[in-house]
């Protein structure tokens, strides 16, 4: 299937240096929430239907306690049965609509994977003022510092409609995800024989630059705050990490702190960022893997290749069923493909190379950017010699009474180590909270207390 170019809206001002920086006209930005939707996707179906078109997305009050992760208080997606579902044997004939990472999988799991693809459900949205904030970063948002200073935006989508690859990518770090919350991230490393240790962690995050009313000079140059506890394996327990998330990350890197229980002490952490490797996960992801991608993004050039119609993970509701086990999600190879969603999706296309002069063990990486969330579904992973080494995927859900999306798994599988790592997993953890985290939570003096009582 030839992709289309990204200009396909009409709206774009091109891919050269010279509009990659600049903000759109306003004629271009009064299509937002008209011909495209308020974050800036196509709101129209596509040519057959087999895209809806957007009207709104999922909206529901919050269920009853306890019933938040339960698939069937989620009216037609859980009464939805797939289409059909691509297996080796049939996967010639939807081949152009998978990704190379896809593929992959099928060539070397075919006799156990297998992608269940539903009727697509355009459940994504926001609330009204990140839609609202969204318009003005339209007109004001720009990027200075060869892409790493991002200047003039706040609290919406910087660039709803992108005319660059790193335009593109900021949209990603800083899409809707809730304003502040305490979450629970379970990590298995699955090993080749299928055994795996539950890595635990409880995360509390302030999403500073979402905040309604936040202003860009109140940011002080912080988009989120973020602080990760680990509470299982018994080895790491009482381990913490504080981060806090630069916007100019080429006037101040990322501020990153670790305290140790064995050294009862908290130190500055400089190597929390790019390929080092991440938290709990067996060396399975790099640290700019988590959330699929994040932090600076100086050591690679970002170039939007088109937007495209492709089969993705998406509304994984059976996923985030809080009756699951995690020996019932992780099989030896790959999660359990009936437990998975996948739907047509249009997304951006979006390539990242490895600069000449830096470093990184991974050369390039191909993104597959949803186009109404911002949210990255997959990424297919090339080693030094240019060869596939490591596939992403992100299986979205959408959490209607907090009109925000999050990912219920997201996957690194190694085809070269035959070994897989699923993150953000909370099965069997509390649910999620929504909190008013104060700025006081995430500083150095308030984690000592917190790791020493």
């Amino acid at each position: 299937m030839m992709l289309r170019l990204a200009s396909m809206t009409g709206l774009l001002l091109g891919l050269t240096s010279a509009t990659a920086m600049a903000a759109v006209t306003p004629e271009q930005a009064a299509s937002l929430g008209d011909r495209l939707t308020p974050l800036g996707a196509e709101r129209a179906a596509n040519a057959d239907g087999s895209i809806p078109a957007w009207e709104g997305g999922l909206i529901f009050e919050r269920p009853a306690d306890g019933e938040e992760r339960n698939p069937a208080r989620y009216g037609e997606l859980n009464g939805d049965s797939p289409l059909f579902t691509i297996t080796r044997a049939n996967l010639a004939e939807h081949a152009d609509m998978l990704t190379v990472g896809q593929k992959a999988l099928f060539e070397k799991f075919g006799d156990s994977y297998a992608m269940p693809v539903y009727p697509t459900r355009r459940t994504a949205n926001a609330p009204d003022f990140i839609y609202e904030a969204t318009a003005k970063n339209a007109l004001s948002a720009r990027l200075e510092n060869d892409g790493e200073s991002l200047v003039d935006a706040v609290t919406g989508i910087p660039f709803p409609l992108p005319a660059s690859g790193k335009e593109l990518i900021w949209n990603h770090k800083l899409r809707y995800r809730g304003t502040s919350l305490r979450r629970y991230n379970t990590q298995l490393a699955v090993q080749s024989n299928g055994a795996f240790q539950p890595y635990k962690l409880r995360e509390d995050v302030r999403f500073h630059y979402n905040q309604p009313g936040a202003t860009a000079a109140g940011l002080e140059n912080v988009i989120i705050y973020f602080l990760q506890f680990t509470y299982a394996p018994a080895r790491q327990s009482g381990n913490v990490l504080l981060v806090h998330e630069t916007m100019d990350q080429v006037s101040e890197a990322r501020r990153a702190w670790l305290y140790n229980p064995g050294q009862r002490r908290i130190r500055r952490a400089p190597n929390v960022a790019y390929d080092n490797p991440g938290t709990g996960s067996d060396g399975l992801r790099t640290n700019d893997q988590l959330d699929q991608f994040n932090g600076a993004t100086d050591r690679y050039t970002w170039k939007i290749v088109g937007k495209r119609e492709m089969f993705m993970p998406y509304n994984a509701i059976k996923l985030a069923d809080a009756a699951l086990r995690y020996d019932d999600m992780a099989l030896r190879s790959h999660l359990d493909p009936q437990l998975t969603r996948y739907e047509r999706r249009r997304v951006w296309v979006l390539e990242s190379t490895l600069r000449e002069g830096t470093s990184h063990q991974y050369k390039r990486r191909t993104y597959y950017i949803d186009e109404d969330s911002w949210s990255i579904l997959a990424v297919d992973v090339y080693d030094g010699r240019d060869a596939l080494w490591r596939v992403q995927e992100g299986h979205l859900i959408t959490v209607p009474w907090m009109r925000s999306v999050g990912y219920a798994a997201s996957t690194v599988y190694d085809l070269q180590a035959n070994r897989y790592l699923v993150m953000d997993l909370s099965n069997e953890e509390p649910l999620f909270e929504e909190t008013d985290w104060p700025l006081e939570h995430f500083t150095t003096g308030s984690v000592q207390r917190m790791a020493t009582k």
